[in-house]
């Protein structure tokens, strides 16, 4: 019996656990629109700012998000360093799947009613 397959290294292990959290996502969607101060990014959530900051610290470790000072201030910004971690397994995964279901509809016999030239075709 097959395993199912697990992230294969800890930037897709960290970038997972990024992602497993709401409140992280709704971070993630809101600085799709720009840079921003985590003041900003806490006033648009409904959790307190201390919280918003340690969401921002394990997307930070996960490589989701960077920030930079600007004056007393810190600006976050999208880094797709992690993004990328998670695209490339799951790019890898569905990628697999995809090719053994090619090959398993190719080479799958018509059953005895069946032959190849009377299937229908979609919309058919």
């Amino acid at each position: 019996m097959a395993e199912a397959a697990a992230p294969r290294g800890p930037a897709e292990a960290r970038g997972f656990e990024a992602l497993s959290d709401t409140n992280r996502r709704e971070i993630l969607r809101i600085l799709s629109g720009g840079d921003k101060p985590v003041g900003e990014i806490a006033d648009a959530m409904t959790i307190s700012r201390p919280a918003v900051s340690r969401h921002l610290r394990l997307l930070k470790d996960a490589g989701m998000v960077a920030e930079r000072a600007q004056g007393t201030r810190r600006i976050y910004c999208l880094q797709e360093r992690g993004i990328e971690a998670v695209r490339e397994y799951l790019d890898h995964i569905w990628g697999e799947a995809t090719t053994r279901f090619r090959l398993l509809a190719e080479n799958t016999e018509a059953g005895p009613s069946e032959s190849k030239d009377t299937r229908k075709t979609p919309g058919s």
